[in-house]
């Protein structure tokens, strides 16, 4: 991890940059897979998958006798905690309905929104080196609780064309529609095209690489919505000297082993506990199983060190991080002052590894500073809001001049006219 000092302001926007490549560099890949998919159709799904997951698949959708082999075979105790997980998963996002809100703006006037599911959802699912089943219960729980009709999954296969059986059990657990076998790019594409097999959807929710991130932004130019931009894995700590070293280390190294492109940050105001925690994330490293991949990760991470904490959250803000924890004797300070983070931990004794699978807050959350302007997913992403009004006849009589004198100022006379027609069919003339 870099070590910086005390950075001046002229600094702080190349300590915000991430390790990952420009749109323009992925972009031109990204529209040429998606072309062929929505020419081809599952010929070219399959042909990407050959490409890219090494296995030439004969069907891409998963059979309920895969489903059924995977919740056979997956151990009881995995089970049990994908149970309790998913049911603080459920508990959290079933407390964020909104019933219908109704109001009437003048006497006759009623105006009220309601709440309707989407009712196309897909779900990308990354698989590869570390199968984020976990990922499942953050997607399907809520897209099941909002209503919708059809929830499709997209998870890459192995390269026995197998998928990942706690993927599966999950899927099946939460109320999946259908799975399939598909990821990357050609996952995204299909979902957005719709193929033989595949069914278009009309929002799509997932992490992935930076090729899946281009994918879902390319997507939107096809009249299809996403959660967010969410691509490599990030964790931004803030921590002095009440912060427990060996914790703050091993939760910069979770977030590190995610893959070689994610982005580990410490911010301190203490250069002691700074260099307490340097050592033990070059302890910690050397047992990790996946300590090659997380290595790589530390090379792209930093240590900052700046002189206080209201310094300190004016990066935090402006790097705007995916994951934040805060482990500090002005945790208050810092949960008041937050304004850009997709999710945030408190306390020596609450680690990010949490939220990612059971605590019951969702971890697809907004990387690369897009946390800035985005939030992370939760119920109502998978809902999307209808406004309803109905005015009685005393409403259009109270309403209706103003209505008649705005539009004659905007010069468009049959707005004013559908509201004049009205008022002297109940006796009203101007």
């Amino acid at each position: 991890m870099k070590k910086i000092l005390y950075p001046g302001k002229e600094q702080w926007d190349s300590l915000t940059e991430r390790p990952t490549l420009s749109y323009s560099d992925i972009e031109e890949t990204v529209k040429l897979i998606f072309k062929e998919v929505q020419q081809k159709g599952n010929s070219a799904v399959k042909k990407y998958t050959s490409f890219f997951d090494g296995i030439q698949l004969e069907e891409l959708e998963v059979s309920a006798t895969e489903i059924e082999k995977a919740v056979n075979q997956l151990p009881e105790e995995l089970k049990q905690a994908i149970t309790i997980a998913k049911e603080n998963i459920t508990q959290f996002h079933a407390m964020q309905k909104k019933s219908k809100q109704e109001i009437e703006t003048m006497e006759g006037v009623n105006c009220w929104i309601e709440n309707k599911p989407i009712q196309k959802v897909g779900l990308y699912i990354p698989g590869g080196s570390a199968p984020l089943f976990s990922t499942v219960l953050m997607l399907a729980v809520p897209a099941k609780i909002a209503g919708c009709q059809e929830i499709v999954l997209c998870t890459p296969p192995d390269k026995e064309g197998n998928i990942n059986p706690a993927i599966l059990y999950a899927a099946n657990l939460c109320g999946v529609t259908k799975i399939y076998k598909v990821g990357g790019i050609q996952a995204i594409a299909a979902m957005t095209f719709g193929t033989e097999t595949i069914d278009k959807v009309y929002k799509i929710f997932g992490p992935g690489n930076q090729f899946v991130t281009v994918a879902k932004q390319v997507a939107t130019q096809y009249n299809v919505a996403i959660d967010m931009p969410a691509g490599p894995s990030e964790l931004l700590v803030f921590a002095d000297n009440t912060a427990n070293a060996e914790f703050v280390a091993s939760d910069l190294l979770s977030q590190a082993e995610h893959g070689p492109d994610s982005q580990v940050i410490l911010v301190t105001t203490s250069e002691k506990i700074q260099s307490s925690i340097q050592k033990e994330v070059k302890k910690q490293l050397e047992a990790l199983p996946r300590k090659t991949i997380a290595a790589q990760a530390i090379e792209n991470s930093k240590l900052i060190v700046v002189k206080d904490i209201n310094e300190a959250i004016e990066f935090i803000n402006l790097y705007a991080p995916e994951h934040f924890i805060v482990c500090s004797q002005d945790e208050e300070f810092f949960i008041d002052s937050i304004y850009n983070a997709g999710s945030v931990f408190i306390g020596n004794y609450t680690p990010e590894s949490a939220g990612d699978y059971a605590s019951g807050t969702n971890h697809t959350l907004p990387t690369n500073g897009y946390a800035k302007n985005y939030n992370g997913v939760n119920l109502q992403s998978f809902m999307k809001s209808i406004t309803f009004q109905k005015i009685s006849p005393k409403g259009i009589q109270n309403i209706g001049k103003t209505i008649e004198i705005m539009a004659n100022a905007e010069g468009l006379d049959a707005h004013k006219n559908a509201v004049t027609l009205r008022l002297k069919s109940l006796g009203n003339e101007n």
